[in-house]
């Protein structure tokens, strides 16, 4: 295989990006929470299914995007101090946009919950930005390993006031008390939110190592070696994460850096083997979904959360779509995850129309 040309667009990256939002809202938006089949579930607590990979590999695609981005701006003669300020409006615009999406469509401020999916992706966007604009790959290597083994004994030898030292419980664990002691309004879970204030510091190594996969890309050297390099990273991450699953269990709840190294070495390997075969191969046949998708991502899970609102609560089209299937003899479980598949091409319509008028809205 020849050099990989490092300024060509990953078409491989914005359909990964767009086939995980896709997956993002399949997963949000059943027929019913009553009828949903396991892997469209996230894992009770300890463990993964399928649904647990969408969240990191975003953040992960957030980490990649934030390399091959600046890396562009940086050559192209940016100023430093100015993409610093385009950061922190973007980053603020993506929190702004995620409290707004908390509040639809009440608006109650008595009931408003602060965290949630849009703003730890825009606290992990700003963070990993930063941190790549001010240091070197090795020295975000030593950050993320820093981030991961310091969460993980904080976790585990800090004692939870009144229950003790390394509970991992529902509730009962350290980060679920912070969260408790320093969150303000509503949390998700009532005491404690998935989204909370500890866990958010590995969900950004999580992004880092999406930064460290990104330099790697761009990286002088055949396509053959960056991608050889990619498959044996990403392998060594999802073993490093079953191991430390005995000691620190893989949960998505908490963010526990097992978790962080066994989605993101998955990640990892996802985005090598779609760069083998649609950047390397020209295997484009079947990317422009995921690449529809993922050309207006947060606008889309914008929109796929605030239409519910419209179709089902106001119109009753997913009731009726669900209990109809339900009524002619449809299994429960198939009728609501039919909605799901049914609910994303709905979504999908308004990603068409902005990609065929070309319009790519810049948040």
């Amino acid at each position: 295989m020849s050099n990989f040309d490092s300024n060509q667009r990953l078409i491989s990256l914005d359909m990964l990006r767009g086939l995980t939002i896709a997956l993002m809202i399949v997963v949000n938006d059943p027929g019913s929470w009553d009828h949903i089949y396991w892997p469209l579930a996230h894992a009770e607590w300890h463990g993964v299914t399928i649904t647990d990979f969408v969240y990191p590999f975003f953040l992960f695609i957030v980490g990649v995007s934030i390399v091959l981005s600046s890396h562009k701006q940086i050559s192209a003669g940016a100023d430093k101090k100015k993409m610093r300020k385009k950061i922190w409006i973007r980053a603020i615009k993506i929190f702004a946009l995620g409290i707004f999406l908390n509040l639809f469509p009440e608006f109650n401020f008595a009931e408003l919950r602060i965290p949630g999916v849009l703003q730890r992706i825009a606290i992990v966007y700003l963070v990993c930005a930063m941190i790549f604009l001010s240091t070197d790959w090795k020295a975000q290597a030593k950050i993320a390993a820093a981030g991961l083994i310091g969460y993980w004994l904080v976790m585990v030898l800090i004692p939870v006031p009144g229950i003790g030292v390394g509970v991992l419980e529902p509730g009962k664990n350290l980060a679920a008390w912070i969260d408790s002691m320093l969150l303000p309004g509503k949390m998700w879970q009532g005491t404690w939110d998935p989204e909370g204030i500890l866990s958010t510091i590995p969900a950004i190594v999580t992004g880092m190592t999406g930064m460290l996969a990104g330099q790697l890309i761009k990286q002088d050297m055949p396509i053959e070696k960056i991608l050889n390099y990619l498959f044996l990273a990403g392998l060594l991450s999802v073993a490093g994460g079953y191991i430390w699953d005995l000691f620190f269990p893989i949960n998505k709840n908490i963010w526990t850096s097992s978790y962080v190294l066994f989605t993101s070495g998955w990640a990892t390997m996802a985005l090598a083997a779609c760069i083998l075969l649609v950047d390397v191969h020209g295997y484009d046949r079947f990317t422009k979904f995921g690449v529809i998708y993922g050309s207006n991502a947060i606008v889309i899970y914008v929109f796929a959360g605030m239409f519910p609102w419209l179709l089902n609560d106001i119109l009753g089209v997913k009731s009726f779509f669900f209990n109809g299937l339900v009524d002619i003899g449809m299994t429960p479980n198939l009728a609501s995850a039919l909605w799901a598949v049914v609910y994303t091409m709905i979504c999908f319509i308004p990603a068409y129309i902005l990609y065929k008028k070309k319009i790519f809205i810049k948040i």
